[in-house]
C-alpha cells in the first residue's frame, strides 16, 4: 500500500519555528545592557566643634611720661590736730568733733556703729619747697588699703570763704611709692560746694559740688606730674600728698578727709545733702545717734597757708594760744615738735589742754 506525502506536515512545522521567533523574549539579545553612571553616596555629617568666642585682646595701660617728680624724704611741720575716736570706739561712739552745721565730721564708723581706724584721722601737716606742696595725714590705723576701699582727699579754699575751690582726691591701691595712677583734681566752677552758705547746713540742697576735672592721674594731661600719693611715708604720715605749687598757688585754707561712704566728690559738702537727721549722729549724748545715712567718713578743720586769717573764716582751726615768752627755766625747746604726752614731758614741755577748743584735739605741747 502506497502512503502519499502530505505537504502540510512541513509547512506547519515551519510555521510554529517562525511564530516562536518572533515571541517577545524569546531571543537573547547581544549587546551590552545599559550601565547607569553611579551616584556618590551622601556624605555623612560631621559635627563641627563649636566656634570659641573671640578672645578680647587687653588694651594696653597709657604710658604717663613723668618729667618731675616728687623727692622721698619729706620733713615733718606743725601738726594740726583731730578728734580722734579710738578711745571711746568700744562704746559705739565718737567723743565730741562732730559739728555738723559747720561741717566738721568725726563719723569714723559704719551704719552699725563699728570703728574702723584706717578712716580715723589724729593729724595733718603741710610743708614745702620750691616746687611742692606736701600733706601728711597721720591715722589711727595704718592700713590706707583697707578692704573698705578707703578714699583720702585734701580740700583747697583759694580764696578762704568757706567754699572749696579744688579737692585732690586719691584712691586705693596705695603703693609705698610716689604714684599718680590714682589722683584725681577736681574744680567746683559754679561756687556751689558748700551748698547755699558755707557756715550751716542748707540741707537738703542738690548741687553738682567739685564737678570739673583737672587731672586724671597724668593720662592725657597737660602737666603729668601735678598732683602725687605715696602710703606709709612715715609713722606720722600713714598717706602722703604732693602737689604743684605752679597750679594751686600759695595762698588758701586747707582740710582734709577720708572717705569710705558716700566717696562722691560731686556731692560735697555732705552736710547739705541729708539733715541732720537723715544724717544721724556718732555722738551718744546727740538727739540724733546713732548714724543713719551719712556714715564712714571723717575730716578736719581747716588751717590757712600763705595769709593771715582774720579768725571768723568759716572751717578755720581755732589757734593755739602764744607761747610763754622769757622765763621758761624747764630746759623745754621747739615744743611744736613732739606730738605725744610721753615725748613732750620727757622734754621738759608740758602737755596741756588748749583752752575753748572743741573742734580739734583737746591737748598740744608747750612750754610750761
Amino acid at each position: 500500500m502506497k502512503y502519499v506525502k502530505q505537504p502540510f506536515s512541513f509547512f506547519a512545522i515551519l510555521a510554529i519555528v517562525a511564530l516562536a521567533c518572533n515571541l517577545p523574549g524569546g531571543a537573547i539579545p547581544t549587546s551590552q545592557p545599559e550601565v547607569l553612571p553611579t551616584q556618590p553616596a551622601p556624605a555623612t555629617a560631621t559635627a563641627e566643634a563649636p566656634a570659641e568666642p573671640p578672645t578680647d585682646v587687653p588694651t594696653a595701660a597709657p604710658v604717663v611720661t613723668h618729667v618731675s617728680m616728687p623727692p622721698t624724704n619729706v620733713s615733718d611741720g606743725s601738726w594740726i590736730y583731730d578728734v580722734e575716736s579710738s578711745g571711746t570706739a568700744p562704746e559705739k561712739r565718737a567723743p565730741y568733733g562732730d559739728s555738723y552745721d559747720i561741717n566738721r565730721l568725726e563719723r569714723p564708723f559704719l551704719q552699725d556703729m563699728t570703728y574702723v581706724s584706717d578712716l580715723d584721722i589724729v593729724t595733718f601737716s603741710v610743708t614745702q619747697d620750691e616746687t611742692w606742696f606736701y600733706v601728711s595725714i597721720r591715722l589711727i590705723g595704718n592700713d590706707p588699703n583697707n578692704s573698705l576701699g578707703i578714699n583720702y582727699g585734701v580740700e583747697l579754699d583759694t580764696d578762704h570763704d568757706g567754699f572749696g575751690d579744688y579737692v585732690i582726691w586719691a584712691q586705693p591701691p596705695y603703693l609705698n611709692t610716689w604714684e599718680t595712677a590714682n589722683v584725681k583734681v577736681y574744680m567746683d566752677k559754679n561756687h556751689n560746694s558748700a551748698g547755699l552758705s558755707s557756715d550751716q547746713s542748707d540741707a537738703p540742697f542738690q548741687s553738682d559740688g567739685y564737678e570739673t576735672l583737672l587731672f586724671n592721674g597724668g593720662v592725657g594731661d597737660a602737666d603729668p606730674d601735678m598732683a602725687w600719693v605715696r602710703a606709709n611715708a612715715s609713722s606720722y604720715a600713714t598717706l602722703q600728698f604732693a602737689f604743684k605749687k605752679s597750679w594751686s598757688g600759695t595762698v588758701f585754707m586747707l582740710g582734709v578727709v577720708a572717705d569710705a561712704g558716700l566717696k562722691d566728690v560731686g556731692k560735697l559738702d555732705y552736710v547739705d545733702r541729708f539733715t541732720e537727721e537723715q544724717a544721724g549722729s556718732p555722738v551718744k549724748d546727740k538727739k540724733y545717734y546713732p548714724l543713719k545715712e551719712l556714715y564712714a567718713v571723717d575730716n578736719t578743720c581747716q588751717e590757712a597757708f600763705g595769709f593771715n586769717p582774720q579768725g571768723y573764716e568759716t572751717k578755720l582751726c581755732p589757734r593755739t594760744p602764744p607761747t610763754p615768752g622769757p622765763g621758761n627755766q624747764s630746759g623745754c625747746t621747739n615744743p611744736d615738735q613732739y606730738h605725744d604726752m610721753g615725748s613732750c614731758q620727757a622734754a621738759g614741755c608740758a602737755w596741756v589742754l588748749r583752752p575753748g577748743v572743741f573742734t580739734v584735739a583737746a591737748y598740744y605741747c608747750t612750754n610750761p
